[in-house]
Formats: C-alpha cells, sequence, structure tokens
C-alpha cells in the first residue's frame, strides 16, 4: 500500500515570507472557505510568529482576528497550526515564564491545535518547558529542529536532538529548514533516524525555496517517511517563500505516493483573492526581489521568513548610506552592491558568534550585526563597531547555549566591556510579570478579555500593545500607506508631478505632500505624530541609525526626562531597527536639555533626537 504523504498550507509564512504584512481578519475570513474548498489541505498554519505584532503594527485586535481566522478550519476539520519561538513565546525577546504558560491556555482557547516549537540555538532547556506548557493546555506539542549547515550541524546532531525532545513529549518532530539550505540526502537521512527511535512519531518538514534545493529535499524526506510537507501557493509561492502546492503534488503522486487532488477551480479563486489583498495594500510592502529563486542564499543561510522585511530594511539602509557617501564625496552604491556585501559578512560573522541557527531572532542578530559592520565600515569606521544588548545577550549564552564558540576578538571584546557569559538557564533571567501587567491593566481600564487573552496580549507585545490601544499604531500604519501609495503615483524623471495627492487608506482619505529630488521632505501624513517640544541648549545627540526612537525597550526601564543628568556610557534610548532594539549611549556627563522626538516616531540616521548641556 503507498505511503500517505499530506499537506499544509503555510498561508501565515507565505506573507511573512513575501514582506512585511499580514492580511486582515476581513480578508482572512473571506480566502478561508475557498481553501477549504481546494480539498488537498489537512493543516493550515494561521497564527504565530510575527502575526500578532503585524495585527498590533496596523491596529487590529489579534485576539479576534485568531478567534475568527482558526472557526472555518476546525468546522471543516482541518488542523491549525501556529509558529512558537519558545523561550521567545511570539516576538523577538524572552518571555517570563508565568506569560509563556498564559501563552498555550490561550492559544488552545482560541482554536489553535498545533504549536511548532523552536528554538534558533536548538537549546533543549528552551524547548522542553515549551513542550509542556503546551501538553499541559491540550494543544500537540510539535519540537522543531532548526535545520541548517555547518560542521557542527551533523546528521547525528540533529537525530539526538529529536531524541531529546521525543523523550521530553512531544507528540511529533517538525525539520524547520528556514533557510532552504539543508541539504537533501542529509535531511532524508535525518527523517530516517528519526523513525528508527520511533517508528510511529510524526515528523513534518517546512522548507523555503529561495536557494533551489527544496523540491529535491521534498522528495528525500518523503522516500524516508516523512508524514505531512509544508507548501505555499501562487502568487506567493517559490522565491523567499515555498514550493507551490501544485508542483509537491504533481512530483510525489508520480514518485508513488498516496496524495490528495487539488481542486483547481478553488486553487484559481484563492489564487485571485491573494492577488486582490496584494492590490489592496498589502504589496507595498512585499519587494520584487522576493518573488525570484537565489543561490546565493545558500552563502549566507539567510531564512526565507526574514528575506520578506530584509529587502525593504536593505533599501532604508542603502538610503540612509548613500546620502553620507554623497555628502563624503564618495561613489554611491547599488542594492546588488549592498546585498552582496551583507551576505559575504554574514558568511564571516555567523562563524565568529557561534553558528546559531539563522532562524529568528538569531537570524536578525546575526544579519543585523553583519549589516552594522557593513554600514560602519563603509564609513571608514571599526568592524564590531556597534552590536545591540540582545546580540551580546546571544553571544554571551543569556539566550541559551550556542552550538560553537565565540571567536578570541568578542570574547576580548566582551572582557574590555566587563560583559560576562553565562551559563545559567535562559529562563531564570526572565522571572514572572503577569501581576504588573494585571495592574497596568486595572490603572487603565482596560479589560483582560475572554481567557485573559487581551492580558497575555499586552504582556506578550507591551509596545506594540499600548501603540494599538492609544491608536498611535494605525495613525502610523496608515500614514506610511498612504505616503507609499502617493509615491507608487511620482513622475518620471524630470516630469512636472503634484504637490500633493489625496490617498484613500481602509476608507480614511489621507492628503499627502510630495517632495521630488532634493525638494524639502514631504510633510507629515495626517495621523502622525505630534512634533516634540522647541530644542533647549546644548550639543545635539544623534540617531546613530534609521528607525523609530524609542525612550524604553521595555516597562522596566525608567524613561529619561528632561532635566535629568546623566553619565558617559549612560542609555538615552533606543532606535528599534530591523526589529532589534540599538542603544544611545550618552559619550558624555551631562543634563538632558530637550527631547526632540517622541517615542514612537522614525528618524533617520543623524537626526537630532536630545540635547545635552
Amino acid at each position: 500500500m503507498a505511503k500517505e504523504v499530506k499537506f499544509s498550507l503555510v498561508f501565515r509564512d507565505m506573507w511573512q515570507s513575501a514582506g512585511k504584512y499580514q492580511p486582515r481578519v476581513d480578508q482572512l475570513v473571506k480566502v478561508a472557505p475557498a481553501i477549504i474548498k481546494m480539498g488537498c489541505f489537512d493543516r493550515v498554519e494561521t497564527n504565530g510568529g510575527g502575526f500578532e505584532q503585524v495585527n498590533l503594527l496596523y491596529g487590529e485586535n489579534p485576539n479576534k482576528s485568531v478567534r475568527a481566522w482558526t472557526k472555518p478550519f476546525h468546522e471543516a476539520g482541518i488542523q491549525t497550526h501556529m509558529l512558537d519561538r519558545a523561550l521567545n513565546g511570539l516576538r523577538m525577546s524572552p518571555v517570563p515564564k508565568d506569560v509563556r504558560k498564559l501563552f498555550y491556555k490561550v492559544k488552545k482557547a482560541q482554536g489553535t491545535d498545533i504549536t511548532r516549537i523552536f528554538c534558533g540555538l536548538n537549546d533543549p532547556r528552551n524547548v522542553i518547558p515549551s513542550i509542556q506548557y503546551a501538553k499541559e493546555a491540550g494543544m500537540i506539542a510539535q519540537a522543531s529542529l532548526c535545520i541548517t549547515y555547518s560542521p557542527i550541524h551533523t546528521v547525528e546532531y540533529y537525530v539526538n536532538l529529536a531524541k531529546k525532545f521525543i523523550e521530553a513529549g512531544a507528540d511529533e518532530i517538525c525539520l524547520k529548514d528556514m533557510a532552504g539550505i539543508g541539504r537533501p540526502v542529509s535531511l532524508g537521512k535525518i527523517v530516517a533516524g528519526i523513525k528508527n527511535l520511533k517508528k510511529d512519531i510524526v515528523i513534518q518538514y517546512h522548507s523555503h525555496a529561495g536557494p533551489g534545493f527544496n523540491m529535491a529535499s521534498i522528495l528525500e524526506v518523503c522516500n524516508a517517511g516523512c508524514d505531512y510537507v509544508d507548501t505555499g501557493m501562487s502568487p506567493l509561492s517559490w522565491g523567499t517563500g515555498h514550493a507551490d502546492i501544485i508542483a509537491v503534488q504533481e512530483m510525489l503522486k508520480d514518485a508513488g505516493f498516496k496524495v490528495k487532488e487539488i481542486n483547481m477551480a478553488a486553487y484559481m479563486e484563492v489564487r485571485t483573492m491573494i492577488q486582490e489583498m496584494c492590490d489592496d495594500f498589502l504589496g507595498y510592502y512585499i519587494p520584487d526581489l522576493n518573488h525570484i529563486n537565489n543561490s546565493l542564499l545558500v552563502k549566507p543561510g539567510l531564512p526565507g521568513g526574514m528575506m520578506g522585511s530584509l529587502m525593504t530594511d536593505l533599501e532604508d539602509n542603502l538610503k540612509s548610506l548613500n546620502k553620507w557617501k554623497v555628502k563624503n564625496g564618495q561613489p554611491e552604491l547599488t542594492t546588488d552592491d549592498l546585498l552582496i556585501k551583507l551576505f559575504d559578512e554574514v558568511a564571516y560573522v555567523w562563524p565568529k558568534v557561534g553558528y546559531p541557527c539563522l532562524v529568528t531572532p538569531f537570524s536578525q542578530y546575526v544579519k543585523n550585526l553583519a549589516l552594522m559592520n557593513v554600514m560602519q565600515m563603509e564609513k571608514g569606521k571599526a568592524r564590531w563597531s556597534m552590536i545591540a544588548d540582545t546580540i551580546w545577550d546571544m553571544i554571551l549564552g543569556k539566550a541559551g547555549q550556542l552550538p560553537g564558540p565565540v571567536a578570541p576578538e568578542l570574547v576580548e571584546m566582551a572582557k574590555e566591556q566587563g560583559r560576562e557569559f553565562e551559563t545559567q538557564d535562559p529562563q531564570s533571567y526572565f522571572p514572572d510579570k503577569l501581576d504588573e501587567f494585571r495592574e497596568e491593566m486595572k490603572q487603565n481600564g482596560w479589560e483582560l478579555g475572554e481567557d485573559d487573552e487581551e492580558l497575555f496580549e499586552l504582556a506578550m507585545h507591551p509596545e506594540q500593545y499600548r501603540a494599538y490601544k492609544s491608536g498611535k499604531a494605525k495613525a502610523d500604519f496608515e500614514a506610511d500607506l498612504a505616503k507609499r501609495k502617493a509615491a507608487k503615483n511620482a513622475p518620471a524623471a524630470g516630469a512636472e508631478g503634484p504637490k500633493s495627492v489625496t490617498v484613500q487608506v481602509n476608507g480614511v482619505n489621507y492628503k499627502v505632500e510630495i517632495a521630488y529630488g532634493d525638494a524639502a521632505p514631504a510633510a507629515p501624513a495626517a495621523g502622525a505624530a505630534p512634533a516634540a517640544a522647541p530644542a533647549g541648549e546644548g550639543e545635539d545627540i544623534l540617531a546613530p541609525l534609521e528607525g523609530k526612537f524609542y525612550l524604553v525597550k521595555d516597562n522596566s526601564e525608567t524613561p529619561k526626562k528632561v532635566g535629568d543628568a546623566v553619565q558617559a556610557g549612560d542609555t538615552l534610548g533606543y532606535i528599534e531597527a530591523m526589529k532589534t532594539f540599538n542603544a544611545i549611549r550618552a559619550d558624555k556627563a551631562g543634563t538632558i536639555t530637550a527631547i526632540l522626538v517622541n517615542s514612537g516616531d522614525s528618524v533617520e540616521e543623524d537626526d537630532p533626537i536630545m540635547k545635552l548641556a
């Protein structure tokens, strides 16, 4: 009898791997019946990872979204699954223990069946507690092996890791080939090795198409006994995304596997709806290069899910870097120039920081560190001259044990800065905090929500949730979208264009002022944050890079205010760029005489943000 291979549609990851945002809940609810009608999926990835932060960023309640989105799949008998970052929950940074426990109870109550738990360090100390919390909440605990290719990450390494997770109670194992750089034959050996450990363990394979290995990899893992394969579909398949369900289904059918047929009329219906979502607003955040497969990705091993936002980030950084180059009489770089320099630097940096698997958040940390190195070196500064505290946490072992040793030069730098390497359980650094968040909700008059889901949302994404509740998140998003829509209407070089346009976003009209070439910058769109107070006396503190300015990165810190005395080296605030908070430190002692931007405002490199006298 032919072995059956079942399919999962990774709808959330399709969007994350393409660009910056996810569909709105009305779009999700509309497309769900057509996905069900396709008839080929036993599982659909509905949420997890960056999904909820994205909802908050454009002013939508993620809890209502998840409940509405999972409901039709349950009614159709299709399992829903989500992406879960273990110690980091649904975010980039570690989560307190009591928040992690609440996480699984909330997601189970909202309708998510399976949680795919992963740690980019493959540290069992981070994954095993999540296996236990998920099972206690009644979820299916799928433990992931984060796949990469290095001298350390061998077949034996992965089979031994799977053994630990199975012994800890994992219901299923996922081979999470997030960069698509797992070599096909080795992946087949890993699956065979796991099936030898426990014949009936369910194995699911997740891979990205970018580097070009994944169709061969899918065939190899299925021949070795894989049970489920993750797939995407047009117009968000291939490129930095996933293999298309049509190609995978046809390949496996030809190889003799039992697979479900695809209702092609429904496929085309879903395809049309996805394109409509792109045309509505999501396409403004999807760079063209993310539709293209690129074997250059084999060398840096950057994951597909990160490539979705990388190209957007790269555009901003290139603009900032070229602005500096023009000012200093140097030739500008192209996107390809910067991309190649970045890929080369990632390949250089990765072994130096101990070979963490390049998946969230460690892919962002390694990429950000590499990009900062490139930016600094292009300006004649030293490599390693800007390392964010969260990246130091990874290097020092605070986020878990690195697979390999840290380079001597970074060990020496840590010593010079008084930083210590850590060996404790990573969770021990992040004590319980739910009571603090409960008190904050009480003081604000906010409801805890059904099954404490609103409490959970604040605790998991504090800054984004506060911005959502205040309305700032929605205003910022709609202003940004209005600018992007206006920019698309910009005239060709040399042509005379309009000085302003009116753009409709979600039924609201925004008048956007447009500047061309070297003209003055456009005025803020409606809904943008108000200007800060006038400057005081003293020396400008400049933004070290482009991003969003925050006075604090979490509620454990006290924000600086005008009149505060600071010492050299004190943290004045942060620039959040590429999902990392980069500390702005005082170069000398003094008194803050002005704060020139509001917390949450976007700033460019070298913008004055404070005055120090």
